[in-house]
């Protein structure tokens, strides 16, 4: 059975077609797989495990039924949901993985990441970074009431839209010197990273790097078996009106 990776279906209730398709996804792929890897931004925004919304809860069940069927989930933060913590691992039987992780099955190993900190041209993204993963502040944050963390989220959320229209598009793809470095780190020949929508492979000088692609009008897999990699496509069905 292979191992899956996806990445960025970035969940909101403004999508219940993304919901649906992922809910699908996991009754039906999922669940023949050996082990599913989420790298990030599974939500589009995350104020806390404590979040009492149907979104939430629906997904949180729907990840449940797919561990107590004995398949191993491993979960990584995104820039959208770097929030969830151990409460979500409970509820979801998830295993949440540090920002930079070596995955080891049939025979190979490989670094997983969300790629976020690989996009260091953006200098701004990464100051705000830094600050938004402080766990100081994050303690702070969660201290706060539900709603007033609802409309702090939507605003960042506004903010960094408005902030990514002004940018270069070649500010917000990886830099290639940070791949190397980080891949030379960790002694490894393929890395596989989300974050920047931008789903390919790509041949660098340590070995291999392979983009996954976020959850929009595709969705995107990335199956790993004995014979190596297989990156795909399909089509979000639209909702009936």
């Amino acid at each position: 059975m292979p191992v899956i990776f996806i990445s960025d279906l970035h969940l909101s209730p403004e999508r219940p077609d993304i919901t649906r398709a992922f809910l699908v996804f996991l009754q039906h792929r999922a669940v023949k797989a050996s082990a599913v890897y989420i790298l990030g931004d599974l939500f589009e925004a995350w104020i806390g495990d404590d979040d009492p919304s149907e979104l939430s809860l629906n997904v949180q069940a729907a990840l449940r039924s797919l561990t107590d069927t004995g398949v191993p989930l491993f979960v990584q933060t995104g820039n959208r949901d770097f929030l969830l913590g151990q409460g979500f691992a409970a509820a979801t039987g998830a295993k949440i993985l540090p920002e930079q992780y070596i995955a080891e099955h049939f025979g190979q190993r490989v670094l997983v990441m969300h790629g976020d900190s690989l996009c260091t041209d953006d200098q701004a993204y990464q100051r705000f970074r830094r600050y938004a993963r402080n766990p100081v502040l994050q303690f702070c944050f969660k201290c706060l009431s539900l709603g007033r963390r609802q409309r702090l989220a939507a605003d960042l959320r506004e903010k960094s839209t408005a902030a990514n229209s002004n940018k270069a598009s070649a500010i917000m793809d990886v830099n290639s010197q940070a791949v190397d470095g980080v891949m030379l780190k960790h002694g490894v020949t393929t890395l596989i990273h989300g974050h920047t929508h931008r789903p390919d492979r790509h041949q660098v000088s340590n070995g291999e790097r392979i983009v996954l692609g976020d959850w929009h009008s595709l969705g995107w897999v990335l199956s790993m078996d004995e014979n190596g990699y297989d990156l795909q496509s399909f089509a979000i069905p639209a909702m009936e009106q």
